[in-house]
């Protein structure tokens, strides 16, 4: 997922993510026996004696790896040395998103959006109704809200 965001495939990422995504990945109607956010080996399909149970869940760091993925890379919300860098690889037919994210003892309300429907880059970032150039949002000290517009283009 991460090496297809940072090519600029924000459609091909998403798929990754929807794919291994726990309460998705397989392909059980209405049964699933484990937590909706938990990953497992695998989930025992309609012909299995315990037809939808999760086999050896909670072993791996895929959980973790998947946040920063998502949380990072996808929605593109990284935290630096200097403040977040704010670069969204996102799949093109996704109108845009909302995220409050804390970070430093502000929270930062972020809104992008997808006008001409594109993977990446960012045409306009907006910080408290300041135009600033790139997608670094410093961190202003004393500042504890932080309204953050994105438009994609």
């Amino acid at each position: 997922m991460i090496a297809e965001t940072i090519v600029g495939r924000g459609d091909r990422a998403f798929d990754y993510y929807r794919r291994i995504n726990p309460s998705a990945r397989e392909e059980i109607s209405e049964l699933h026996k484990c937590e909706p956010y938990v990953y497992a080996q695998m989930i025992a399909g309609k012909d299995a004696v315990t037809h939808g149970e999760a086999k050896n869940s909670w072993l791996t760091g895929t959980a973790a790896w998947n946040y920063a993925a998502i949380t990072q890379y996808i929605l593109g919300i990284r935290p630096g040395f200097e403040g977040l860098e704010i670069d969204p690889v996102i799949p093109a037919n996704w109108e845009g998103f909302k995220v409050t994210r804390v970070f430093r003892g502000a929270t930062y309300h972020i809104t992008v959006t997808n006008p001409k429907h594109i993977c990446k880059g960012a045409e306009k970032v907006t910080v408290n109704g300041k135009q600033v150039e790139g997608g670094l949002i410093r961190v202003e000290e004393g500042v504890r809200e932080v309204n953050v517009e994105v438009v994609m283009g």
